[in-house]
């Protein structure tokens, strides 16, 4: 048995004993790179924490950090229902706003998972507070970002130009584009028809208060919420309020969890009972900070979240005391596990291995159909640019044949390695599952994992029955 197949197969075992043994599936992976890389690649200890993602892992801290202490502080609240007023109390709008907010940031230059680690975590506190379904808000943030993210001016989309050139196969910047943002389109419209969108519109407005169900009087307070969740194939979350804030929302979801609604921090009128005050005031310029660090000057989203979370701490430690505590260190250890293990893969020429098998098949239209699904499936795990990079000059072979055509089966890679990022070990799904409050993280994984599978085994094939059997290009 060759080790490519070998590591291959360990991989398979670790997703059984994660899923039947409830085991973190990270620990793991951490286990099996150590074994495979030291007993079939012949790999020492640097070698094998070659493929830690430290840059994941400071974004994941660093993001989860700041925002649990907008979470202490109030600050998510305030920006809850001062959205909410914004769109005239229509929460049905509110994954839409997300959707076109993150697309709107990758269009213009920001790489999906910065986009992602600054919309998420308030698009997840969105999904608390008015029952909507965290998978349909987590999903919808992270395909805005890919529906964006091949425009001429963005990173994706310069990148995988610039390799279509370097190659110098025949390009449509303006295609792959549209491509990418009609995909993700079409498939957020089906997420929010299935994951609650109709009854979101069905309930209308909320009151100008922030209150779902317009009890909240706006008056001083504490408030205090219970919920109850009913398992029917729906997620239905109840809250009371019974000083400001209180809300009630129901939306359904693919599994029978139970969506947490919070109350409002009920300490005065104006927006749901929420004002500013200094603490809040530091975390917003601290958000818009961010904001600008990533988009503006380049830095590090992990870096610059961890520098203002410890600015933040400083000022206000009653506030952030917690805030560590909060930090999603189980999901850090799964993501950073399994991705040191597709390392070790990358390390040892599994994924070229699998890439050229399929590549030499004789019949273009199956080698094409092939390697959109390995670039689906790799991508899940790994860097999409990375797959992109590697799979677009494998294709060259047979497109030079001219039997496929050259922009459909460009557009047909980029789409199927970026579309899968909803799962939870690729780093935008990461952020998701990290930034979610208040959710059953486990049932929330494997939410996010059996979609992105769905994608995985789905897209692909309609791309390339789209895309690359009409011959585009």
């Amino acid at each position: 048995m060759s080790p490519e197949l070998i590591s291959i197969l360990v991989l398979v075992v670790v997703f059984v004993i994660a899923t039947t043994r409830s085991v973190n599936m990270g620990a793991l992976a951490f286990a099996a790179a150590f074994g495979v890389g030291t007993l079939v690649a012949d790999l020492d200890a640097d070698g094998i924490f070659a493929g830690f993602p430290g840059d994941l892992f400071v974004v994941l801290v660093g993001v989860t950090y700041l925002f649990a202490i907008a979470r202490a502080n109030g600050t998510t609240d305030w920006l809850v229902h001062a959205s909410v007023r914004l769109v005239r109390g229509r929460v049905a709008l509110i994954p839409w706003v997300m959707f076109a907010l993150t697309g709107a940031l990758t269009a213009i230059g920001a790489v999906s998972p910065a986009a992602v680690a600054i919309v998420a975590p308030i698009a997840l506190s969105f999904a608390t507070r008015y029952g909507i379904s965290p998978l349909l808000m987590g999903t919808m943030v992270v395909h805005g970002a890919q529906a964006g993210g091949f425009s001429p001016i963005s990173i994706y989309g310069s990148i995988v130009n610039g390799i279509v050139e370097r190659e110098k196969l025949p390009g449509s910047e303006v295609g792959l584009f549209f491509a990418s943002l009609v995909a993700n389109l079409l498939i957020a419209a089906v997420l929010f028809a299935v994951l609650g969108g109709r009854k979101l519109w069905a309930q209308g407005a909320v009151p100008d208060g922030g209150d779902a169900d317009g009890t909240g009087d706006g008056g001083g307070g504490g408030s205090s919420g219970s919920g109850d969740a009913k398992s029917t194939g729906e997620t239905t979350g109840i809250g009371t309020g019974t000083g400001t804030g209180g809300v009630t929302g129901s939306a359904p979801s693919p599994g029978p969890t139970a969506v947490a609604v919070r109350p409002g921090p009920g300490v005065g009128g104006g927006l749901g009972g929420t004002v500013l005050n200094p603490a809040r005031i530091a975390t917003l310029v601290a958000l818009v900070a961010l904001v600008v660090a990533v988009l503006g000057f380049d830095l590090d989203a992990g870096l610059t979240a961890v520098t203002l979370a410890v600015v933040l701490s400083t000022a206000w430690p009653d506030d952030s005391r917690r805030a560590v505590g909060e930090i999603a260190w189980s999901t850090v250890l799964l993501i950073c596990g399994v991705l040191t293990y597709v390392g070790v893969l990358e390390e040892m020429g599994t994924i070229t291995w699998a890439g050229e098998g399929v590549g030499g098949i004789g019949v273009p239209l199956l080698a094409a159909v092939l390697l959109c699904y390995i670039g689906a499936i790799v991508s899940a795990f790994a860097s999409s640019v990375g797959i992109m990079g590697a799979l677009i000059p494998l294709a060259v072979p047979f497109l030079a044949q001219g039997e496929i055509g050259a922009v459909g089966m460009v557009a047909a890679l980029a789409v199927s390695a970026t579309v899968v990022d909803v799962s939870p070990f690729s780093t935008n799904g990461a952020l998701v599952l990290a930034a979610a409050p208040d959710v059953d993280r486990d049932r929330f994984f494997r939410q996010l994992m059996v979609y992105g599978g769905i994608v995985v085994a789905v897209v692909p094939a309609l791309v390339w029955l789209v895309l690359v059997v009409p011959g585009f290009g």
